[in-house]
């Protein structure tokens, strides 16, 4: 397998295993402590954000440590290129991220998904203005057809704009923004001298210890750490961490491999497979809508991922 497919691989499986991280975090928030109502304990929104990424970030080091990559990992730390990396991973992890748990506990894992699906765009614009990475025509067709697919998903939802439904979609559409840039700024910064593992080791530290001075600045941090670590919703989480520091991985490989635009455009596919791991996790059906946009969703990805 050359590169390109293997970029294109890649992107494809952060997608599915995305989709899959999706639906566990919104069945995650179901659970106590994040379903209590208590003034001690942060939003819930932050609280998993904090976990979801510390146990990741632990996950690569103890990865790393077995290979004796460690030592070579934090001294990237002092590189330009880690700088830009601890940048992207603020629009990433406390801005998107968190945005983007916010938006599922607000209103849903399936609608959330489409909504924030629509951060490829946003890569595309971005990695055209710094990166010089263009879509064909043929990939901006492609780009189109998703981001419509996962639009049609998505307005269902906002037919009813209670407030509750109004500051969901915003934050949706804060983490496309995000996310956007999340990819972009780090393809910069794994331009030259830092691997995917590597950016993706430094973004999740960072990340996580963001997360940490908002919960302390926030206060009772130790009520909202035991809160979490007493129960057995923690075993769900560190399962959840992995899922998604899986996903990253592919991910980061893939805007490695085959750039940022094309990267995004291959993990878009979490959208759908959000929508239907849902299903299986809470319960539902399948709609011709569902159907239609899936399809739509497929040939979009592959003109984006025709070299």
């Amino acid at each position: 397998m050359n590169s390109y497919r293997k970029g294109i691989f890649s992107g494809l499986l952060s997608g599915l295993l995305w989709g899959a991280d999706t639906a566990f975090n919104g069945w995650v928030l179901l659970a106590v402590p994040f379903s209590l109502v208590d003034k001690r304990l942060v939003a819930a929104s932050l609280l998993l954000a904090f976990f979801h990424d510390l146990f990741s970030a632990l996950y690569l080091t103890l990865l790393q440590g077995i290979k004796g990559e460690l030592r070579t990992t934090i001294s990237k730390f002092k590189l330009k290129s880690a700088l830009f990396v601890m940048f992207a991973a603020l629009f990433g992890g406390p801005i998107g991220m968190r945005a983007y748990l916010y938006a599922i506990d607000t209103i849903g894992a399936g609608y959330t998904a489409s909504i924030s699906a629509l951060y490829p765009v946003v890569a595309a614009v971005l990695g055209a203005l710094f990166l010089k990475d263009y879509l064909t025509k043929k990939g901006w067709i492609g780009l189109l057809l998703s981001v419509l697919a996962i639009s049609i998903l998505g307005y269902s939802q906002l037919n009813s704009l209670n407030e509750q439904a109004v500051w969901g979609f915003i934050a949706a559409c804060i983490c496309a923004g995000g996310w956007a840039s999340e990819s972009v700024i780090c393809a910069y910064g794994m331009k030259d001298d830092i691997t995917p593992k590597e950016a993706l080791f430094i973004r999740q530290w960072v990340s996580s210890i963001v997360y940490f001075f908002f919960i302390v600045f926030e206060g009772h941090a130790l009520f909202n750490f035991y809160s979490v670590l007493s129960r057995p919703i923690t075993f769900a989480i560190i399962a959840l961490a992995l899922i998604g520091t899986t996903s990253y991985l592919f991910y980061y490989q893939a805007i490695d491999t085959i750039g940022p635009v094309k990267a995004t455009g291959m993990n878009v596919t979490y959208s759908i497979w959000a929508i239907i791991f849902s299903i299986l996790l809470i319960g539902g059906h399948f709609d011709i809508k569902l159907i239609l946009c899936s399809i739509m969703i497929i040939i979009g990805t592959l003109f984006i991922s025709k070299e």
